[in-house]
């Protein structure tokens, strides 16, 4: 297995959060080819933004010998990065390194120049800043992550453990990323297109929710679920239960599915040898040729090719 050089750049008042998010995720393991460094525009320390001190591992030649870098959030990110730090993103990005920001570490990305002309993402709370002193890029505020092959954003905090795993799905495969999601107890897949800021409060402890009604769909993508079946275990209307499926997850119900069944499509396709066919039976996708144009249409590659890429890949 070929290693592949994670680089998390660390800049003053970095948040903690934010930074532990790739630190976690693409740790030394067994079955992955990751490895770690933390790097900053000091080979010292830096200073969070809780105020405690972080100890690096390298400083910024790190960047260029790396295959990913990492910008997580800083608390100061109306301040432009040191100019070393700017210029040395910079020559990552025009040597074609991909670079993915967590939070606000787009704006660090932005001031290298490395988001003009893109559609980027950032926290909700932080959009309207960065459209305003970078005027070149646009803000779409209304998803958790955006993938533009060698350059990616995210939303806030929790986001960013849905773009590194997202990330981690496109290196080694759907089983891999389901297992260090299980591992951190995260959700295996959130798609990039949901919502990252729904206005509606947390449920009052009396309120319908839908979790168990989706953890019962998830043991039954081989069945051709309905709304009104879907309603009916819920104990609500099928009108209700499209209201409040869209409030709890960001998407409708139909779109929940079809991900949640391209994602055992793309497990089964990892780990057994069972036919196309087969697969799209068992994931509820109907027939080899529907599987077929749904898996391409959301993965961007046919299943013969993805297990190709994939199927070796577990550990």
């Amino acid at each position: 297995m070929n290693r592949h050089r994670v680089a998390v750049l660390a800049v003053d008042g970095v948040l903690p959060i934010d930074l532990g998010i790739p630190t976690q995720i693409f740790r030394d393991r067994p079955y992955t080819p990751y490895e770690l460094t933390v790097c900053g525009d000091t080979e010292d320390a830096v200073t969070t933004s809780a105020g405690f001190t972080l100890g690096l591992t390298a400083g910024l030649e790190a960047l260029a010998e790396a295959d990913t870098i990492i910008v997580p959030g800083f608390e100061d990110f109306r301040r432009p990065p040191p100019p070393r730090v700017k210029a040395a993103l910079k020559l990552a990005g025009r040597a074609g390194i991909r670079i993915a920001s967590i939070c606000t570490g787009a704006f660090a990305v932005a001031a290298a120049g490395l988001l003009d002309d893109r559609t980027v993402t950032t926290h909700w709370a932080s959009a309207d800043a960065l459209e305003e002193l970078y005027p070149r890029l646009r803000v779409d505020r209304n998803v958790l992550y955006i993938d533009n092959d060698t350059i990616l954003t995210s939303a806030g905090v929790t986001a960013g453990i849905d773009l590194c795993l997202h990330m981690v799905r496109k290196d080694l495969g759907a089983a891999v990323a389901n297992d260090i999601a299980r591992e951190i107890v995260a959700a295996p897949h959130r798609d990039g297109g949901q919502a990252q800021y729904i206005t509606r409060s947390l449920p009052a402890p009396q309120a319908t929710t839908l979790a168990d009604t989706r953890e019962w769909a998830l043991h039954g993508l081989e069945e051709n679920l309905t709304i009104p079946e879907l309603a009916d275990h819920a104990g609500v209307s099928p009108r209700t239960l499209t209201r409040l499926w869209r409030q709890e997850t960001g998407v409708s119900p139909h779109q929940w599915l079809l991900t949640a069944r391209i994602n055992r499509a793309r497990e089964l396709l990892e780990t057994t040898d069972l036919q196309v066919e087969q697969i799209a039976t068992r994931c509820g996708l109907g027939s080899g040729a529907n599987m077929r144009a749904r898996f391409r249409d959301t993965v961007g590659i046919t299943p013969t090719a993805y297990r190709r890429a994939f199927q070796h890949q577990v550990g």
